[in-house]
């Protein structure tokens, strides 16, 4: 394995852009070459101003689709052996990719999660009402597909990439994570997490994800355990 692509899904995130990818570029990832694929989901607020200044291929939406279309748009574009997801906001570390890549290049995963939730690691305090639905998210997911899983709806998400482009996404938005989580788990996937740092924000701060999202991840994770 030589390459890691790097899939950024991109809306409305113009202050933070240029710093996260600062910290991709300044990252080690095992020696491996990086491939940084930015997917642009159609913000509004300046941020597609800041690309011309980048050396990365830009994929641009049309209209806002949500994070599971912009990966499903990434995906098909990646060319590394290993793919890794990095939201564009600042509440993952890139610091925390090599021990998550090292599993797989090691030959032990197929998939590894970076979990904010084991300990361990520099972590901001959750809202309480998102940890709980985070916590109820993980034991459904363990519960309907006997797993042990402990963050589901983690972003640090990493493939070995023939493992992962064998498998169709069809959710547009934050369903993505139950969608991905259960079919990687019904495909007997050797699935690993690591601790990794968490530093939240506050919707105040620009965060996005709401309770209807927790609903429609409760809905994928149902679906997907009896459909493909």
């Amino acid at each position: 394995m030589n390459k890691v692509t790097i899939l950024i899904p991109v809306y409305n995130e113009v202050s933070t852009l240029k710093e996260i990818i600062k910290k991709v570029e300044e990252t080690d990832i095992c020696g491996l070459e990086k491939e940084i694929i930015i997917i642009d989901d159609y913000s509004t607020d300046g941020t597609r101003d800041l690309y011309k200044d980048l050396p990365y291929k830009v994929l641009y939406h049309d209209y806002n689709q949500g994070k599971g279309a912009a990966l499903r748009t990434g995906f098909k574009e990646a060319t590394g052996d290993i793919v890794l997801i990095q939201d564009a906001d600042l509440e993952y570390d890139p610091v925390d990719y090599p021990p998550l890549v090292k599993l797989i290049l090691d030959g032990h995963a197929d998939v590894c999660y970076g979990t904010r939730l084991a300990g361990g690691k520099p972590s901001r305090s959750f809202m309480f009402t998102h940890l709980l639905g985070n916590k109820f998210l993980s034991f459904l997911t363990n519960l309907l597909y006997g797993s042990t899983l402990t963050d589901m709806e983690t972003c640090y998400k990493v493939f070995k990439a023939d493992f992962i482009k064998g498998i169709e996404i069809k959710s547009n938005r934050f369903d993505f994570e139950p969608e991905i989580t259960a079919k990687i788990l019904k495909r007997g996937a050797r699935l690993y997490e690591l601790p990794v740092s968490y530093y939240g924000r506050e919707f105040s701060e620009g965060k996005k994800i709401t309770w209807k999202d927790g609903i429609h991840a409760i809905i994928a994770l149902i679906k997907y355990r009896f459909v493909d």
